[in-house]
């Protein structure tokens, strides 16, 4: 019988919210409110978790201790995990906002409300 370990989606998004709580409001904070920025995030850092799912009989052996694979996997101390998933958000957070700067410009500039701009007649 293979028992399997997830680490959840909500996990994932949890985690992220963390991380971004860390990070200031404007632009990362604002930018990563836009549902289409989030779930780039979100799915940069889940394709980048060696497994989303494994089978316990493929981690354990028959004596519970570790087997080696070559394929990567998480570390195993939760401490390792938690801070191997937080490279993983800041790595995310970094590639996002490079790549997709144009894009965060144009949208946080559209969220200004023009009573709000500051004059230009001032001189």
């Amino acid at each position: 019988m293979n028992t399997v370990v997830k680490l959840t989606y909500e996990s994932v998004i949890g985690e992220i919210d963390s991380v971004l709580d860390t990070y200031p409001y404007q632009p990362y904070q604002q930018a990563f409110a836009i549902a289409d920025l989030r779930q780039d995030l979100i799915t940069f850092v889940i394709h980048r978790l060696p497994c989303f799912y494994t089978p316990i009989s493929q981690i354990l052996g028959e004596d519970q201790r570790e087997v080696s694979y070559s394929t990567p996997k998480l570390p195993r101390q939760p401490l390792e995990q938690k801070l191997h998933l937080q490279k993983l958000i800041h790595q995310g957070i970094a590639v996002i906002m490079r790549d997709k700067a144009q894009l965060i410009s144009d949208r946080l500039s559209e969220t200004v409300e023009p009573g709000c701009q500051t004059s230009n007649w001032f001189g």
